[in-house]
């Protein structure tokens, strides 16, 4: 389950056309997305970037594919 969860994670934030996906990668600038990414605001990109955002359901349909 860990190892999906990891798979997931990365494919989502490599979906993610932008500098910051999640609120732990850093900006141009170098300073941490925090707030600015695209997880921590509402609406548009729907990022995911903890494993804790992943339910063992979807685990589950990940390996049934």
């Amino acid at each position: 389950k860990q190892k999906i969860r990891e798979i997931i994670i990365k494919a989502s934030i490599n979906s993610y056309p932008g500098r910051c996906p999640c609120p732990y990668h850093a900006a141009s600038n170098g300073s941490r997305c925090g707030g600015r990414s695209a997880y921590s605001k509402s609406g548009g990109y729907s990022v995911i970037c903890f494993e804790s955002d992943i339910d063992d359901k979807t685990v589950e349909q990940y390996r049934k594919r």
